[in-house]
């Protein structure tokens, strides 16, 4: 039995331990909804937790509530730039941030029209750092009730009650350990381990 989950930006922590524990299949024919994961994601900056939001393209009330996979991107602002320069910021002292980053900086570079299509990208470049497949099963049509569903992990307002393992973080000794923040968070503090930091995650404690 698949597993089903939102494609998120960056998807944190406890989602990515999912998608390493797991056989996923990707949430694509479900409305958008605000506030949650999608076109959000959250670093480890200077100043403590830091929220990197992507723009999107609102449709009017008449035409009522938009599909996931029909959210398309606003470029209006250089968000791209932004958010590669708070990451290069944030994480340029970090243990492996030079390893990864001709990795990750070309997605900065390619405008995706969809949010979804971003998203499933963003997702695929981790996966190669951690040198895991990329899951590519894909929902067809939106069913309210699933078995092994784990959607909620992209409802930003949830709050998981799962302590997690320490690692050292940039900013660790100024603002403390910040937990399930971004999984670039953890690849570029932890390089290679990531991955058993990854699989360590007890999920089942997010039924307890």
């Amino acid at each position: 039995m698949k597993t089903i989950l939102h494609p998120t930006y960056f998807p944190n922590i406890i989602t990515f331990a999912a998608i390493a524990q797991h056989d996923v299949i990707w949430e694509t024919a479900d409305n958008f909804q605000k506030q949650t994961f999608r076109n959000r994601t959250f670093i480890c900056a200077d100043r403590g937790q830091l929220m990197l939001n992507i723009p999107i393209q609102h449709v009017g009330k008449k035409q009522g509530r938009q599909k996931y996979v029909d959210v398309k991107i606003d470029y209006q602002e250089n968000w791209q730039r932004q958010h590669w320069r708070t990451l290069q910021t944030a994480y340029r002292t970090s243990p492996f941030f030079e390893y990864y980053e001709d990795e990750i900086a070309p997605l900065f570079e390619k405008k995706h029209e969809s949010l979804l299509e971003l998203n499933l990208a963003t997702i695929a470049i981790v996966c190669g750092c951690l040198q895991i497949d990329m899951p590519n099963s894909k929902t067809t049509e939106f069913l309210k009730h699933q078995e092994n569903d784990m959607r909620f992990l992209a409802n930003a307002k949830k709050d998981l009650q799962i302590d997690f393992e320490k690692y050292n973080q940039v900013f660790g000794e100024r603002h403390g350990f910040l937990q399930n923040v971004s999984v670039l968070d953890l690849l570029f503090n932890e390089g290679t381990s990531a991955m058993t930091y990854l699989k360590n995650i007890n999920l089942d404690l997010l039924n307890a």
